[in-house]
């Protein structure tokens, strides 16, 4: 039974930090937000950044080890077009379901807001650690 707890409270973790660094990259990333209209951030946020570590934790590891030959070609940077790729996924994802008007403008703010987000997940969850 605290195996299971542990890996609920593992996942909160997660989405702490996955919440705390799309936070951050939305502002700091020009052409990652959500629309003017959209009036709840903080909502549009934890519905995003929940899509996110559900991705992370479920698609994206199948999609690092089958891309795992051209992240080594390309010396890591496919790992990056992947985490990209992840982020248009949650994005989507939060717009079906829920209405949450997330906007990529290009995909080099995607690129640079998922090394953000990665980047700021993994120091933010250390410190939480």
């Amino acid at each position: 039974m605290s195996s299971g707890h542990s890996s609920i409270s593992t996942f909160l973790i997660r989405w702490i930090a996955k919440t705390i660094a799309v936070s951050f990259a939305i502002a700091i990333i020009p052409g990652v937000s959500f629309a003017e209209a959209s009036t709840d951030h903080i909502e549009n946020i934890l519905v995003l950044s929940l899509f996110l570590a559900l991705i992370n934790i479920s698609i994206q590891p199948i999609l690092q080890a089958l891309g795992l030959p051209l992240s080594v070609l390309t010396f890591g940077i496919f790992a990056l077009v992947i985490n990209t790729a992840m982020l248009y996924l949650a994005g989507w994802c939060a717009a079906t379901l829920f209405g949450v008007d997330f906007i990529i403008s290009n995909f080099s703010s995607a690129f640079i807001a998922s090394i953000v987000i990665s980047i700021a997940t993994w120091l933010i969850s250390e410190l939480l650690d």
